[in-house]
């Protein structure tokens, strides 16, 4: 894991991964967003959002991917109360 020009982390990934699959560290703090997925399929990367303000402290570890992906997740809508 790297940090681009740009602010996002750039990520080498060993498992199929979604866009807007959410990565923790090994403690499960969400770390980044995948927003897309670049480079070739035999060694692909995904570019991603951080989610925390020190993203510079996870450079060079490993991240891991939720459970849960986004997609599979209904979304739940709450009503305005009168």
């Amino acid at each position: 894991m790297h940090l681009a020009g740009s602010g996002r982390a750039i990520i080498q990934l060993s498992d199929k991964l979604v866009e807007g699959q959410t990565l923790c560290d090994k403690k499960g703090t969400r770390v980044a967003k995948v927003m897309e997925l670049i480079g070739p399929v035999s060694r692909p990367f995904a570019s991603a959002t951080p989610l925390t303000n020190n993203i510079k402290k996870y450079i060079g570890k490993s991240v891991f991917a939720s459970e849960q992906s986004p997609v599979s997740t209904p979304k739940k809508f709450r009503r305005r109360k009168k």
